[in-house]
């Protein structure tokens, strides 16, 4: 072997594409925008124009509205809840929001969690959520247990 020899595995090193220097490098003349005309230059920015005519997104009506104060709830079922309890992550008795992060039942509050009776519930649990459904609140004294109901994060910062 010879340093001659040395060399980088095929692909591991690209070469930046000199555009625009002229027509013996494959990249020149026009410099792969086309031909001549207005998107051809730099600085046009013409997305949802068509040629005059009335663009489609102004020819649509307009429906509705994002409310800016609505509340972010993350929904847990109690089939979550349940399996986090027999895996051993959630211990039986008081469970607030923290404790569920902490357990990787959820990644994050956000303004607060809703509890929803999706499955069912078998370890008794004091849950401290800032919503639940009324089939959960069911399933969960059922189980022996008790709902608190919080205010969620951004009303109690108001």
């Amino acid at each position: 072997m010879k340093l001659t020899d040395i060399k980088d595995n095929d692909g591991a090193v690209h070469r930046r594409i000199r555009v625009g220097r002229g027509i013996g490098s494959g990249k020149g003349k026009t410099g792969g925008r086309g031909v001549k005309g207005q998107k051809s230059r730099s600085g046009v920015a013409i997305k949802g124009f068509e040629g005059g005519q009335m663009p489609l997104h102004r020819r649509l009506p307009k429906r509705g509205f994002n409310n800016i104060f609505r509340l972010d709830f993350v929904s847990v079922t109690l089939e979550r809840v349940q399996r986090a309890v027999d895996s051993g992550k959630l211990k039986a008795g008081k469970v607030d929001e923290a404790a569920l992060v902490e357990a990787g039942v959820i990644r994050r509050a956000r303004d607060g969690i809703r509890l929803v009776a999706s499955g069912e519930l078998k370890a008794k649990l004091d849950l401290t959520v800032s919503g639940a459904s009324a089939g959960a609140v069911a399933a969960v004294e059922k189980a022996g247990g008790s709902v608190t109901l919080t205010k969620p994060k951004a009303e109690a910062a108001a």
